[in-house]
């Protein structure tokens, strides 16, 4: 008997490391469809999942070029995501159709994000808890260090420098969310009634406000980069050409990028950030949950572990990513003055206009 007891107790032993390794083996998978297109941030994601690999989560970034094709696929019911990087027009599209869960209530730690960046709002719609701020944009130039020696410049010092510089400046083609946010930086300071952007295009004189605009592209385009008859594809793309000495700007939504591509030797180490105006167009990107995501719970401790001090601290570090952190405890790089983005209908009018005029 006493064999036969030790004999169960072996084998209900051998069951239970079975079953353990059989956990241990079978991590839940989290699809992270996140911008693919700058290698920093791909970086700073491979760390962010060997790091969640130790609480049972598989996290897989998806490599996206354009989130909105994403968007397209959850309002069709054919996303398998889990989780996504959205803000702005691709949020509005989202919480138009329902498609997201109301997730930030659940998320442990979003009592510690910073109440000072405005993140309740984006691109003039609440966001209602739909979404969870994970960083801070701010819209800027690169250019060389010897081309400028100023940290700003008005829309008619651009053209100038444009036509005294043929073929060195661009931007990337809208709706590449970089080239229509350069647009949006060239009419707030263009414009001299600001507060228009705050409000839904349906409520202006929306021809008459923008006529100054759209005769300085007319201006400005012929200096472009093969005379604006093409532009980047991308940012990145873009970077490439001011990397290799092509053009004399790039374009970033990271405040410090300049300093950590400088860090990394991708850009000259003379490169100066440079605004359009005297402020630079601000805003939130975030994290959210699709209403048809196979494991939101998994989902939601991505984003508890993406919004830890640790995690923040990584991403926001020079040598790395450098994207500012969005939680009070770590201590915040110095940024640039802030302007407050459009409401969502100036940046679809912008798209649908200059795909009209120089398509």
């Amino acid at each position: 008997m006493k064999t036969i007891r030790g004999l169960v107790a072996i084998l209900a032993l051998a069951a239970g490391v079975l079953a353990t390794n059989a956990t241990q083996a079978q991590p839940v998978p989290v699809n992270f469809y996140a911008w693919g297109g700058q290698p920093a941030i791909n970086d700073y994601l491979r760390w962010a999942e060997r790091e969640l690999e130790a609480e049972g989560i598989a996290l897989q970034h998806v490599k996206v070029a354009d989130i909105a094709e994403v968007v397209k696929q959850l309002t069709s019911g054919r996303s398998n995501a889990d989780l996504i990087w959205i803000n702005g027009e691709n949020f509005h599209a989202l919480k138009r159709t329902d498609a997201l869960l109301a997730v930030a209530e659940k998320v442990k730690g979003i009592e510690h994000v910073r109440t000072d960046i405005g993140w309740q709002i984006d691109f003039g719609e609440s966001v209602d808890g739909l979404e969870v701020p994970w960083g801070i944009g701010q819209f800027h130039l690169f250019m060389c260090g010897t081309c400028v020696t100023q940290s700003s410049l008005s829309a008619q010092q651009l053209l100038n420098y444009a036509k005294a510089n043929p073929g060195r400046i661009s931007y990337p083609r809208p709706p590449e969310f970089h080239g229509t946010t350069f647009l949006k930086m060239l009419a707030l300071d263009l414009v001299a009634d600001t507060g228009v952007f705050q409000k839904r295009t349906s409520a202006v004189d929306v021809e008459s406000v923008m006529r100054p605009f759209w005769a300085y592209l007319e201006q400005l385009h012929p200096h472009l980069w093969l005379q604006g008859e093409a532009f980047p594809a991308s940012a990145a793309e873009q970077l490439n050409l001011f990397a290799n000495a092509q053009l004399h700007n790039a374009v970033s939504f990271n405040p410090n990028e300049v300093l950590t591509l400088a860090n990394q030797g991708r850009i000259p180490a003379t490169s100066k950030a440079v605004m359009i105006g005297d402020a630079a167009i601000t805003n939130s990107h975030y994290l959210a949950v699709p209403r048809s995501a196979v494991n939101p719970e998994a989902a939601i401790k991505v984003i508890e572990f993406l919004l830890s001090e640790k995690a923040q601290r990584k991403k926001a570090d020079l040598q790395g990513w450098g994207d500012p952190a969005v939680i009070q405890q770590v201590e915040q790089a110095t940024l640039l003055p802030a302007a407050n983005d459009f409401h969502v209908t100036w940046h679809n009018y912008l798209e649908k206009q200059w795909a009209a005029r120089f398509h």
